[in-house]
């Protein structure tokens, strides 16, 4: 399976025989100079923005997991900055972030700043969005084809501290935070999840931040797909707010592949 634009994002093959995707959306601080320009920060508060929007490390965090697991899963990573466009968000009105200027093309900084100026997000969201959002429905559907069932595990990482650009940050902020859905995150998911980071100093469900990623086509209609997000809280394993990462990545790591190893072959419990 190759990429529309293998600059922008990669499928990091694993096991034909497992149907776990690790989607790691926005580890990367890379931005195409064309879309730079576009940004109207300067070098210094630009570097600063990456720092406190970019989920470092977690790139590196699901290829530690994805060597450490008994069956090796997929890995789709994001290699551009969620400033270019954010995968996560949708693409129109449905999407409530954009109240704070950050829907799929942000226009706002996580300090309520000015990110961009007036712009027409269509030309981002043709060039970088749907070709991502394409692939990911792909891989996705690859992986029912092979196994009969897809598991995404989205990783993402969180600041200590509510930043302003939060909608529901007024909730705890648990080591773990653990997103689900209604209809695409299993109980046995769940459950698979609380055990797997039950060391790592305390879990909580759906805050700060809720929800799970699934491509549309399959969101809310194929219940073989399961979802759910993985949030970490920076502190365990970086200097925040977006320091080189530190031990805690590695045990991190390793409870991620604990909870990738409960849908390997053999393991998986049922929807």
């Amino acid at each position: 399976m190759t990429s529309e634009h293998p600059d922008s994002f990669a499928l990091l093959p694993g096991a034909h025989e497992s149907p776990v995707i690790l989607h790691v959306p926005h580890s990367s601080r890379a931005i195409p100079d064309a879309v730079r320009a576009g940004i109207v920060l300067d070098d210094e508060a630009l570097e600063r923005e990456l720092d406190h929007i970019t989920d470092s490390h977690t790139a590196r965090l699901a290829a530690a997991a994805a060597e450490r697991a008994a069956v090796r899963p997929w890995q789709f990573v994001n290699e551009l900055s969620r400033l270019v466009v954010d995968p996560e968000r949708f693409p129109d009105e449905r999407e409530e972030m954009a109240t704070v200027g950050m829907g799929a093309v942000y226009t706002r900084t996580t300090q309520g700043g000015t990110l961009r100026e007036s712009v027409d997000p269509q030309p981002l969201i043709s060039r970088y969005f749907h070709p991502y959002a394409r692939s990911m429905t792909a891989a996705v559907a690859d992986r029912l084809a092979a196994t009969g069932r897809a598991v995404v595990i989205d990783v993402h990482s969180y600041p200590s501290r509510r930043l302003p650009y939060e909608l529901h940050g007024d909730g705890p902020r648990p080591p773990i935070c653990l997103g689900t859905d209604e209809f695409h995150t299993p109980s046995e998911l769940l459950t698979a999840a609380r055990e797997a980071f039950a060391h790592c100093g305390g879990i909580e469900v759906n805050t700060p931040f809720a929800g799970a990623y699934v491509p549309l086509d399959f969101y809310g209609k194929d219940a073989r797909v399961g979802a759910l997000m993985v949030e970490i809280r920076r502190d365990l394993y970086l200097e925040e707010p977006g320091g080189p990462a530190g031990p805690g990545l590695i045990t991190l790591a390793s409870a991620l592949a604990a909870l990738v190893d409960v849908w390997t072959p053999g393991q998986r419990a049922g929807h």
